[in-house]
């Protein structure tokens, strides 16, 4: 087991290394002056040249590569350039809606996915298998965005019994914070939901067809059982490598679904430094999401290593 996370604690660092060395080629080392980029065409040469003076562009290549991640690893990232706050307390700020955003989200697709893909796995073939199978791919054909209108529609529209957008932040209290998020979490797990549901019931169908379930059937074994004690633990290797995904995508790919509720999350930050023009949150923001990507893939692995002990032994 030790050697299995020594090389897992090594792959994640050189993706560190190498996911570093992309961001900063891109945003950095491509044609054009970032500086010129952000204050736009019509920027005097003494102000784009005080500007490169700030943002430390003045220097060689690995110096300013080599003070960009001394940067990271101490926590200073830097000052934006449109809010004159520093990187780190806006990524502050705006993950303390994004991660509960994307933690919800995943532990309600993944609530709706389980018992969905178990039904459909257990009833291969018949009209509730249709009936899963046509719904999850309506929830994968429609956008995430319809349902966040819909529901819009719905709940904060008609029934008032949920705000229709806005954050009023966790000082307001844990059951009006909880009232912002619920709706966009709910947009944002019905489609992840229909994929794991269609994953798991692949994947559980998959495994009961192996030799040593059949023998345990033969045995009397009921298939209810074989299904939920020996068959969903051999199945959720998939499901965990589509768990990971989504959590990547849930944290930094909402962004449509914080500009509809108006949250003011990563994904927005992001769009909003797009726009502005703002590189230093762009490239920190952007290097932050891959970290936490990677994280996620490396708690993956783990996972997959705690379900399936062959895993260990081959690591």
């Amino acid at each position: 087991m030790l050697r299995f996370l020594a090389r897992r604690l090594l792959a994640l660092c050189l993706s560190l290394i190498v996911a570093s060395l992309v961001v900063f080629a891109v945003i950095e080392v491509i044609p054009g002056d970032p500086a010129a980029f952000m204050l736009g065409l019509n920027a005097s040469p003494e102000t784009v040249a005080a500007l490169r003076e700030t943002l430390g562009l003045t220097g060689s290549l690995p110096a300013r590569y080599l003070s960009w991640v001394g940067g990271m690893l101490t926590g200073d990232f830097g000052i934006s350039y449109t809010y004159k706050v520093p990187v780190a307390d806006l990524v502050a700020d705006r993950m303390a809606v994004s991660l509960p955003l994307a933690l919800l989200a995943l532990a309600l697709s993944t609530a709706i996915a389980l018992p969905v893909g178990l039904h459909a796995a257990a009833r291969r073939g018949r009209p509730g298998d249709a009936v899963v199978m046509g719904l999850t791919q309506l929830g994968i054909a429609v956008p995430n965005f319809w349902f966040a209108m819909l529901l819009v529609l719905v709940f904060a529209v008609n029934l008032r019994w949920l705000p229709a957008g806005g954050f009023p932040g966790w000082n307001a209290g844990i059951v009006p914070a909880f009232k912002g998020l619920l709706l966009p979490s709910i947009a944002l797990a019905l489609p992840q939901a229909a994929i794991l549901a269609r994953v798991l019931r692949s994947a559980l169908i998959e495994t009961l067809e192996q030799d040593y379930i059949r023998t345990a059937r033969a045995k009397g074994l009921t298939q209810r059982r074989a299904l939920t004690h020996h068959a969903l633990r051999n199945a959720l290797v998939p499901v965990l490598t589509i768990l990971g995904m989504q959590f990547s995508f849930l944290l930094a790919g909402a962004i449509i679904i914080e500009n509809v509720f108006y949250l003011p999350g990563l994904g927005r930050l992001i769009f909003q430094a797009i726009t502005q023009r703002d590189l230093i949150v762009v490239e920190s923001v952007v290097m932050i999401l891959v970290f936490a990507v990677i994280l996620v893939t490396f708690a993956t692995d783990i996972a997959y290593a705690l379900v399936d002990p062959r895993l260990r032994r081959r690591g």
